[in-house]
């Protein structure tokens, strides 16, 4: 990621806490999509940023792919290392309400590829809080 494109973790700090409330309660009323994706996009941005590389990719449908983690560059087709999830799933994992291996376990991730799971290491991005909307960070 070139040094125009870093993420502005007080940006990704605010897009995630715009969907908050409802990642806790799955009741509550469902974000704006411009805010589900802002929260998306900004925290998956934040993986690739923190893991360069391009032997995993992150997809998070329709709002985001990325490619991160160092090893063995992937250039074209289908890469051998895909972590793919909903929205409200990947935004679960990106502030540590739900860890990977429960989801993978769930079957709420898919993940394909001896690498993938590699991307449990650069979460939570925005660690929530388990009670209120302070952060933990």
């Amino acid at each position: 990621m070139a040094p125009k494109d870093k993420i502005d973790p007080a940006q990704t700090r605010a897009a995630v806490l715009a969907v908050a409330e409802w990642l806790r309660d799955e009741t509550v009323e469902q974000p704006s999509r411009h805010a589900l994706a802002a929260a998306v996009r900004a925290t998956a941005r934040t993986v690739a940023q923190d893991a360069p590389g391009n032997s995993v990719e992150v997809r998070v449908p329709p709002f985001v792919a990325v490619q991160c983690i160092e090893g063995v560059r992937h250039t074209r087709g289908t890469p051998p290392n895909v972590l793919e999830t909903s929205p409200r799933q990947w935004l679960l994992l990106a502030t540590g309400l739900e860890s990977l291996d429960d989801a993978v376990a769930a079957h709420q991730v898919s993940v394909s590829g001896h690498r993938a799971g590699d991307v449990a290491d650069y979460l939570p991005v925005i660690p929530l809080a388990a009670v209120g909307s302070s952060l933990e960070r």
